[in-house]
């Protein structure tokens, strides 16, 4: 630093000396002061006081016979197809048999005197773990056990078969969110094999009905545990994964800790014309008017949102991990923040960080070829960023649309999540942050933004360290089989994610430095 401001005094120096226009001389200063200010940031970057980190919880060296329960345990919850297909309609069958299953797969949990297991809304489960010291505020770990339909003509193999291939294991819900709800489990039942016994209670909630909402399960889960008067210290739920060698010019791996999800609504955009003979057709058809509306929201999208929501932060802390000069960029987004939001919004995946997105997944219309269809019928669906609202997104929906013939109905909607605290006193978050370290040493950890839904929203009312993340490794061929063909899971990660939870139950028992108390209990 002092060769560079060296350098830079120097060169004003001999600016002063030259014989240029004043003008000439302002701008060189200008950009002068500009560039340092640039590599100042740049270096300061990631700075800032470090937070005391856990040491590492007990190793959690499976056997090779517990390797081989754990992914017999899994792919035995794939192979039961609980798939959702509407909010009052679960196949009953197999949510049925996905109960009886647990305690077969589980006998450690269901046997243990430390757990209590209750069924909630007939097909969701809800288990109390006792801890040893009641002063500590509990945690609640969340998953869900229901899965979206299949086309199974696109698979290459039998979506629900739990077929193995190439140290792979494939079906439906090995990425949704199976993997997460069974591997919770799996790591509780190693603990208690191992005679541990928390000091902190835990709860571990797995719903149903997540797929369409969440509505029945999570909902009343989040109800039950209200009534008792439950608070909590954190929730982890699913929601966001492990990036790799998705952002361009990132030197390693990162897991995204998302501190806050997306809101959504669903909209329902009708036209009503007259009818009649396809002879004597009018200037405009209830086709044509619903047609144009929905263009003009596609060609228009929302306004650019970046850098209002928790994104912010997520690329700041990026930046050191950058090759240059994405290294100077991330750095100094106070300055580039509109080119960067530019560059994302050209990718669908990226786009969705930058703004409230518009998805058109229905239209309906015409009873017959040679009748003027008499309405037309869309369905839109919005993802709302973190610092627009429902109401904000009706009011662009007008203006942007301009015709009265258009009728808007909202038929669903809920504002985004408020933003979960994430800075070095976060408890929660530290306690996730630092088990990801101990199990992945070579992942970059960042916080960051679920531009899915979850069934977290349901248990905001207990605490407001709501957290989501998974230790799935997500490549980028690999965003298209979450809720698509071949969904598939490495035998390898699973063995991961059933060591996360092992270590996060270890390390929530654990001192963490924070100095953080609250209404006179400790975190």
């Amino acid at each position: 630093l002092q060769g560079l401001f060296s350098n830079f005094f120097f060169d004003l120096g001999a600016v002063s000396a030259m014989q240029v226009p004043g003008w000439l001389r302002i701008v060189f200063l200008a950009v002068s002061l500009l560039c340092c200010a640039l590599l100042l940031r740049t270096l300061s970057a990631g700075g800032g006081r470090k937070v005391d980190r856990l040491r590492a919880a007990s190793a959690a060296d499976f056997t090779p016979g517990e390797n081989e329960r754990l992914l017999s345990n899994l792919r035995a919850a794939v192979q039961i197809p609980t798939v959702s297909l509407a909010r009052a309609q679960p196949d009953t069958a197999a949510m049925e048999a996905f109960r009886d299953y647990l305690p077969q797969a589980f006998p450690g949990v269901f046997s243990s005197d430390l757990v209590r297991h209750e069924i909630i809304a007939n097909y969701s489960h809800l288990f109390t773990v006792r801890g040893s010291d009641p002063g500590l505020r509990p945690y609640i770990l969340t998953a869900h056990l229901d899965v979206v339909p299949v086309a199974e003509e696109k698979w290459d193999f039998p979506p629900f078969s739990g077929e193995e291939s190439d140290g792979y294991l494939y079906g439906r819900g090995t990425l949704d969110d199976k993997a997460s709800a069974v591997g919770i489990l799996q790591a509780l039942e190693f603990l208690l094999n191992r005679g541990y016994v928390p000091r902190r209670a835990f709860y571990v909630a797995i719903g149903h009905d997540e797929e369409v909402g969440g509505d029945n399960g999570a909902r009343n889960i989040a109800a039950t545990l209200e009534s008792r008067g439950v608070k909590l210290s954190f929730l982890l739920d699913e929601g966001s994964v492990i990036l790799d060698h998705i952002i361009p010019g990132l030197k390693k791996p990162v897991a995204v800790i998302a501190v806050t999800e997306k809101g959504q609504a669903l909209f329902s955009l009708k036209v009503n014309t007259q009818t009649g003979h396809s002879s004597m057709p009018m200037r405009e058809s209830s086709i044509g008017i619903l047609a144009s509306a929905v263009s003009r929201l596609e060609k228009k999208p929302m306004p650019r949102m970046f850098g209002l929501g928790p994104e912010l932060a997520m690329f700041e802390q990026l930046g050191p991990e950058m090759s240059f000069p994405l290294n100077i960029i991330m750095a100094n987004l106070w300055l580039f923040a509109p080119i960067i939001s530019r560059t994302l919004e050209k990718n669908p995946s990226m786009n969705a960080l930058v703004r409230t997105t518009t998805a058109v997944t229905e239209f309906h219309a015409g009873i017959k070829p040679n009748v003027l269809p008499p309405t037309a019928n869309a369905t839109l669906n919005f993802r709302i960023h973190p610092a627009h609202s429902v109401q904000g997104l009706i009011e662009e929906m007008r203006y942007t649309i301009d015709d009265d013939r258009v009728k808007i109905d909202l038929l669903y909607g809920f504002d985004p999540l408020p933003t979960s605290p994430h800075d070095e006193l976060a408890f929660g978050y530290q306690i996730i942050r630092t088990t990801v370290e101990n199990v992945f040493p070579e992942v970059f950890v960042i916080p960051g933004l679920s531009v899915a839904n979850t069934d977290t929203r349901h248990y905001q009312h207990l605490t407001e360290g709501l957290y989501r993340f998974v230790p799935l490794w997500i490549t980028q061929e690999d965003t298209g089989r979450i809720h698509g063909p071949n969904e598939r899971i490495s035998v390898k990660n699973y063995e991961e994610i059933v060591r996360f939870y092992f270590h996060l139950i270890q390390n929530s028992d654990l001192n963490l430095r924070l100095n953080v108390h609250s209404s006179g209990h400790e975190l």
